[in-house]
């Protein structure tokens, strides 16, 4: 036997009933009843439908920790390799390294690696094995210091 032999076993395969396509359909209201959303093409609400009520997702208990902070760009040590020794390495020179690319985020100084040129680093954060590291390299880490949050003006009446 062969796979062009194969064939499904007599009365297993019948063509679907093809409703709402005419008057060749099954006649008048084509098996679907008067009026209504079912009786429309396209109709249903859809297979996770739950009459309207909450959803799943909302009645289920919730647990864990969903941080909102500040997110950063994280940029390791090893990766400090491309510049050169003594230069002065800020934001502008990591997008141009092609380290950081999305703004509005800060730069942050992760230790995952191993820096052997003597570099001045300005980040937003870093962390504190990272800033021994570039120090023990002869370089410097300059922080900026945290931007302040919205502060939220009320309009004058």
């Amino acid at each position: 036997m062969k796979l062009h032999d194969l064939t499904p076993a007599p009365g297993s395969n019948k063509n679907r009933k093809r409703v709402g396509r005419g008057p060749g359909g099954t006649d008048k209201t084509a098996g679907r009843g008067h009026k209504g959303q079912k009786s429309r093409s396209g109709a249903g609400k859809g297979q996770f439908f739950q009459g309207g009520g909450s959803t799943l997702i909302s009645r289920l208990p919730k647990r864990g920790f969903n941080n909102v902070g500040t997110v950063y760009e994280l940029v390791n040590l090893n990766q400090l390799e491309r510049f050169e020794a003594g230069a002065v390495v800020d934001r502008a020179a990591f997008e141009t390294a092609g380290l950081v690319r999305r703004d509005g985020r800060g730069v942050k100084l992760l230790a995952r690696g191993e820096v052997k040129v003597a570099l001045t680093l300005h980040v937003d954060a870093a962390s504190e094995a990272a800033i021994r590291a570039v120090e023990a390299a002869g370089g410097s880490v300059v922080v900026a210091p945290p931007k302040a949050p919205h502060s939220q003006e009320t309009k004058p009446r």
